[in-house]
């Protein structure tokens, strides 16, 4: 602590000035993806281990589509301590043009507690959400050769590019969107980058028939919109979804053999805010607890699983802090006075 402190300080005067980023700033700080799946793995079993501070995520929802998050957390290990506030309009694009999902990471220093840090956050929830699937789906499926995403926007690319550097058996790639175009947007983007094949699926009852792990990243909403029926899956697949209850029958989830989920006081805090009307399903452990070892995954091969992973700020600021150590060595981003 007193180590990272001296560090700050050489390249920073604390509680007198932070570092802005903007969204370019953290893409060229030059993070690989085996670098966010690397991190996102340490957080997440810092998270299974008990090792972190981080209270469920709370929210203002000033309208049926709009929702604002703040996320606090803090990851010892990694001298990580700070919060993302973000937002999310699925109505941003065409109305404004702007992004779905727009938002900040602060950062604090962990002795003083001044700010050191502010940045945008996009990019990093764009990478570490399907980096957190691509662990789970490894853990829970590692042999599947079929994969199916529903919803092709940003989420949408990330997981089919993050995939299959953890099913390293996977062969195709299934999507889905009610919108063509971003079909062909993301098969044009992502193709090029890994070896599966992707090809689009004709509707969600063939993507769910045809594939041993499903993942949807769509919207968020409190009424489940039941796009999968319960009669479409079966025994042997595994479920990763990143919008809560929203995109599935319920009765999945309810009926599943085992659900996980990455934050049991987040799921618990949702279900009281009515995102589970039907009730929420009972808990076999955390995402972190099975990733560190701690608690069992998959337990047979025939089991029905549904590890549900909405978001948590413990990988938001690991990331984020490797993030900021690389801008300071490199002076990639700008100084503002406090």
């Amino acid at each position: 602590m007193e180590q990272d402190r001296q560090w700050l300080s050489s390249l920073l005067d604390i509680g007198r000035e932070l570092w802005y980023m903007t969204q370019a700033d953290v893409k060229a700080a030059g993070l690989t993806d085996a670098d966010v799946l690397a991190l996102t793995l340490e957080a997440l079993t810092a998270h299974g281990r008990n090792e972190y501070e981080m209270p469920a995520k709370i929210g203002l929802f000033p309208s049926d589509q709009v929702f604002c998050h703040a996320m606090p957390a803090y990851v010892p290990s990694r001298q990580a301590l700070g919060q993302k506030w973000i937002a999310g309009n699925p109505g941003n694009p065409a109305r404004f043009g702007l992004p779905q999902t727009i938002g900040l990471l602060l950062l604090n220093d962990v002795l003083s507690g001044c700010p050191i840090a502010i940045m945008d956050c996009a990019w990093i929830t764009a990478a570490r959400t399907p980096a957190v699937t691509a662990l789970a789906a490894a853990a829970l499926h590692p042999d599947a050769e079929t994969f199916g995403m529903f919803g092709c926007g940003v989420q949408g690319a990330g997981h089919v590019r993050f995939l299959p550097q953890t099913l390293k058996r996977l062969k195709t790639i299934v999507v889905h969107d009610v919108d063509e175009a971003s079909m062909d947007r993301l098969i044009a983007e992502v193709q090029p980058l890994i070896a599966p094949r992707i090809v689009k699926g004709r509707s969600c009852e063939e993507v769910a028939k045809r594939c041993e792990v499903l993942c949807s990243a769509t919207v968020l909403l409190k009424r489940p919109l039941a796009c999968v029926k319960r009669e479409w899956v079966g025994r042997g697949q595994t479920i990763l979804p990143c919008d809560l209850n929203t995109f599935w029958d319920p009765a999945i989830a309810l009926q599943a053999d085992r659900y996980l989920v990455d934050s049991r006081e987040q799921h618990e805090l949702f279900a009281r805010l009515g995102y589970f009307p039907d009730g929420l399903p009972a808990i076999a452990c955390e995402t972190g607890q099975m990733l560190a070892g701690l608690q069992p995954g998959r337990e047979s091969p025939d089991q029905l699983i549904v590890c549900s992973n909405i978001g948590m700020a413990v990988v938001d600021v690991v990331v984020g802090r490797a993030v900021l150590n690389r801008a300071l060595t490199a002076g990639t981003g700008r100084r503002l006075p406090i």
